[in-house]
């Protein structure tokens, strides 16, 4: 399909303008009047319109020319990306990453590993995904993400993957400072605990079995989209459940949560970064390094809750 418009086009009226003249866009592209003149001309026959207005002393551009000039502005703009994507592709950097994360830590964690990547310079775009429970898993294996950072072992599906341990979480039972089980003074058992509602944060697999923790059979619930939330949920009074402990020591502090102990209690659970075996791109494989060694994901982890 044959357009009239090229990019050696619009280059040559980008350049008249910043120029302000046909001498001056010669000089920059380092052709003679004449060739400039005759650009114009073809693209003028071409498209049957009138690109500058030569009635007057100056040639100027007519509003079709303006508007043409100024769309074909973010064509050679677009053209100047799609340019140097495909040189960073070619020298194996990736144009996007998309990182999943487990809800059960923050995103703020990933914060100083992702601004010291921007220092680089590289222009990849960096995506961070929230994903819960097996979502985390099934984002990697349907490559939504191309890694994912705090996964379980327990929900990992079969598949060539490399992981790299992390570290643990570790939960505590939590429940809003005015809820009916903060005055317990024995470790809880399920009977009571089940006569109340439990927050839950709603698994965000499409295809793996979802999972939930810290549930008991008859047990009412209430469902919302992620950690945060069921964190709020619970300082609300509207339901009770575990936490993770990192995520918690303000309302701990403040008083606005209150931890209890419970005859069945939850063991930490260790966490790991994970990727396609087979997936090596720079962007991807700087992160793998980073995180592996990240001090702040550590102390988070180590449950000092400092990210």
């Amino acid at each position: 399909m044959h357009t009239a418009i090229t990019i050696d086009a619009l280059k040559v009226l980008d350049a008249i303008d910043r120029k302000g003249s046909f001498a001056g866009a010669a000089a920059e592209l380092f052709r003679v009047p004449s060739a400039i003149s005759y650009t114009v001309q073809k693209l003028e026959e071409d498209l049957d319109i009138q690109v500058y207005d030569r009635s007057g002393h100056k040639a100027a551009l007519t509003p079709a020319g303006r508007y043409l000039l100024e769309e074909g502005r973010t064509l050679l703009e677009a053209a100047e990306n799609l340019a140097h994507t495909t040189r960073q592709v070619a020298q194996g950097w990736e144009t996007r990453l998309r990182i999943g994360f487990n809800s059960l830590i923050p995103a703020d964690c990933l914060f100083p590993a992702v601004e010291e990547f921007h220092q680089l310079g590289v222009p990849v775009d960096v995506q961070l995904v929230e994903e819960v429970f097996a979502g985390t898993w099934d984002a990697l294996q349907s490559r939504r993400v191309d890694m994912i950072v705090a996964a379980d072992q327990i929900s990992k599906p079969a598949g060539a993957f490399t992981t790299k341990p992390l570290g643990e979480v570790s939960f505590v039972f939590a429940v809003a400072a005015n809820h009916p089980l903060a005055s317990a003074t024995k470790p809880l058992p399920e009977a009571e605990i089940a006569q109340y509602p439990a927050a839950v944060a709603a698994d965000t697999s499409r295809s793996l079995p979802p999972g939930n923790a810290g549930i008991f059979r008859r047990q009412r619930t209430l469902t919302v989209s992620n950690i945060d939330q069921k964190i709020a949920a619970q300082e609300a009074g509207l339901g009770v459940g575990w936490l993770p402990l990192g995520r918690i020591h303000k309302q701990l502090a403040q008083g606005t949560l209150v931890a209890k102990e419970v005859v069945e209690s939850r063991a930490p659970i260790g966490v790991h970064l994970a990727r396609h075996s087979d997936d090596r791109g720079k962007a991807l494989m700087w992160f793998w390094e980073r995180l592996s060694n990240d001090a702040p994901l550590q102390n988070w982890l180590k449950g000092t809750g400092q990210s």
